[in-house]
């Protein structure tokens, strides 16, 4: 594939500016319009249809150049179709963990307040355990003495 990137200003209201890229494909030069920085990759885009193109005709033979180009976007469809998919089961599984994070972050938080409302209530005992051993003590000594 070959491809040459041109800049040219367009009259757009924003000011942008637009590249045109010259691509290749299936023998064929096409010039496309990108947004400014885009052109190395609208070239990588061409380039790996080109080379799907080239794939399948490897593979077919030649079957007509409209058939090889609808079979390589089917392709690409295909694959997108599939990313789609994993994706959703992702984003499934990740609202799933966040879920279980918040969950779990919760019961910790539960768990630590039971756990100071227990060591609270056992230095309150020991406290009341050490006063009454005190107030026993003392009333010891004053018996003997």
């Amino acid at each position: 594939m070959t491809a040459e990137a041109q800049r040219r200003e367009t009259g757009q209201a924003k000011g942008q500016t637009m590249s045109q890229v010259t691509v290749t494909i299936n023998g064929r030069q096409f010039r496309m319009a990108c947004e400014d920085g885009q052109e190395g990759h609208l070239m990588r885009l061409a380039q790996e249809l080109d080379q799907r193109i080239d794939k399948l005709r490897g593979n077919f033979g030649e079957i007509g150049d409209a058939r090889l180009t609808i079979m390589a976007a089917l392709t690409v469809s295909d694959e997108l179709a599939d990313v789609n998919n994993r994706l959703k089961r992702v984003e499934t599984e990740l609202a799933a963990l966040q879920e279980a994070r918040i969950t779990s972050a919760e019961h910790a938080k539960a768990t630590q307040a039971a756990i100071s409302a227990a060591l609270n209530a056992a230095a309150e005992r020991i406290e009341g355990l050490t006063r009454q051993l005190n107030q026993t003590a003392a009333e010891s000594l004053v018996a003997m003495g």
